[in-house]
This record gives structure tokens, sequence and C-alpha cells, in this order.
């Protein structure tokens, strides 16, 4: 009965054999002129990692021409990256004459960029399209124009090169810097150009990804009189300071004004006052014998012949020359 024990086991390890040896991969890299051990193969299956992925981004790299290792491409998996795209990557490099290492590559594919996008750039640029951008000319004059920027990826600054977003705030700097220091607005209108070569100049693409290869004005309009406008904010603002000062200056006057009449009515009341005690002490000085009864009597006429004076005679007195003239 032993040649049955040796039969089971024969065939479970015939088993144990197909599953964990891929031979379809194994003889299609065979066949393809890519060979992969069999050892290679089970090792991969047991870190569960994608065979056929693998074998497959493997062959078609030695297809093109490619010096690729499938242990440096099984890494690469094991780190999370995209192993088809590297090696895509890598081919459309090579068909372009590209200097682009395998190692680039992954290391550009491991900071999150998207390498095969960038091998495409490198060979068919793109163009950019910023945003409208306002800016003011000296004369006051608004401008608001669209520039289209055209860019090629640098492939040696794609890990920890700045993006797009940095190509369109430096270009729209440029423009803002470029009208800004225009004397005229017209001037800008007259040669748009004179934007693009003036941004040029600055070497915006520095410590980025991509290589900026022109910049084109696409629209130019004319916006706003902020000249105009804030020199009518102005007078507006100096009005209101006008009107502020004069309401403190008329409120100042009112306040002086009631001041001096309560210090008016303050001295009248005084006045009364001391007019009431007049009699008090003409009464105290008869009594005490410092002013005698006749006195009293011609102080009363004196007073008297004053009040009818100052009520029949005019406030500037007329003279009567000899001849009838008045003076």
């Amino acid at each position: 009965m032993w040649w049955i024990a040796l039969v089971v086991i024969a065939i479970v390890a015939f088993i144990l054999f197909l599953i964990l040896v891929p031979i379809n991969i194994w003889f299609r890299a065979l066949v393809s002129g890519a060979p992969v051990s069999m050892a290679r193969l089970v090792g991969m299956r047991l870190r569960k990692v994608k065979v056929a992925m693998i074998v497959e981004a493997y062959i078609t790299g030695k297809k093109a021409g490619l010096e690729v290792d499938i242990a440096t491409l099984e890494t690469h998996y094991m780190a999370k990256g995209d192993v088809i795209k590297v090696v895509n990557a890598l081919i459309s490099a090579h068909s372009a004459n590209i200097e682009l290492s395998i190692q680039t590559a992954m290391a550009i594919d491991l900071a999150g960029r998207d390498v095969l996008n960038a091998v495409k750039v490198s060979v068919n640029p793109k163009v950019i399209s910023t945003p409208m951008i306002s800016a003011i000319a000296k004369d006051g004059i608004e401008l608001r124009s669209k520039a289209m920027v055209t860019v090629r990826a640098n492939i040696a600054r794609l890990i920890g090169g700045a993006g797009e977003e940095t190509i369109i705030a430096r270009v729209g700097e440029g423009i803002v810097t470029t009208i800004g220091s225009a004397a005229t607005h017209k001037q800008v209108l007259e040669n748009p150009d004179s934007i693009s070569k003036t941004v040029l100049t600055k070497g915006l693409d520095s410590g980025t990804a991509f290589e900026i290869l022109s910049i084109d004005i696409a629209d130019v309009d004319v916006g706003r009189n902020i000249g105009a406008q804030l020199q009518m904010d102005q007078a507006e603002a100096d009005k209101r300071i006008a009107q502020a000062t004069a309401e403190e200056r008329r409120a100042l006057a009112v306040a002086q004004e009631q001041e001096m009449k309560a210090k008016t009515q303050e001295m009248r009341a005084m006045v009364v006052a001391a007019e009431a005690e007049v009699p008090k002490a003409l009464a105290e000085a008869l009594k005490s014998g410092r002013i005698g009864v006749m006195d009293y009597y011609n102080m009363l006429n004196i007073q008297a012949d004053t009040d009818m004076r100052k009520s029949f005679s005019p406030d500037q007195p007329t003279v009567t020359k000899p001849d009838g003239d008045k003076k």
C-alpha cells in the first residue's frame, strides 16, 4: 500500500506546484525573450506580489530595449509605486532620446508625480492658461489681461520642483509689474508683446518642474478708471471732513453763546440782588444820620431828571449851528 501513499503525495505535490508556480506566466516570459526563474516567481507569489503585472511590465521593457531588472520592478511595487506607469515612461523617454534612468523614474513616481505625463509634456509641450489678471497703469487705468504660457517638463527638476500653480502665480506677478510700470495704458495696448518679453526675462521657471518656452498675451481689456475713482473718493472724504469740522465749530459757537447767556443771566441776577439792597442801605443811612432827608430828595430829583433826559434825548445828540445847519 506504500505506492498508494506515494501517489497521493505526488498528487498533492503537483497541486501545490501548480498553485505556487504560475506555469503560464513563466512560459510566456520564456517565449517572449525575458525569462524569469521559477524560484523568483514562487518568491513573488509568497510575497503576495501581482506576478502577472510585474512579469508583463518586465516583458514590455525588455521588448522595448530597456535594461530593467525584475527585482527592481518588484521592489518598486512593494513600495506602493505604479510599475506599469514607470515602465511606460521609460519606454517613452527611450523612444524620444530623453535621458531618464529607472531610479529617477521610480523616485518621481514615489514623489507623487505622474512620471508618464511628465515625459509626455517633455516631448510635447503643454499650454497653461492663466486667469484674467487685473493691473493698473501709472495713469490710473485698469487693464485686464490673459496669458497663454507654453511650458515643457524638466525631468531633472521634477523631484522637489514647483508645479503649475507656481508658474501661473509668477507669470501673473510679472504681468502686474509690467503693466504697473507703464506710463500710460495706451503703451500696453499698442505693444502687448512688451509684457511677454519683460516677463520672459525674469526667469520665472527657476525652481519649478517646467521650462517656460513662451508667454503669449491672449487678451487685453480696458477696465475702470481707478485714478478718477480714487480722486472722487478723496473728494468725498474731504467733503465729509469739512462738514464734520463745520459742525464742530457750530456746536462750539452754540456752546459759547449758551455760556454767555448764562453769564448774562447771572450778572442780571447779581444786579437785581444789588438793587434790592439799595433801599436797605438808604434806610440804614437815613437812620444812622449819614445822609439827611434833603440829600435823599436831591438824589431822587437828580435821578428823575436823568431819566427824563434819557427818555427825550436821542442816542446821538445833534448840534445846531447858528445858520440852521445840523452837524
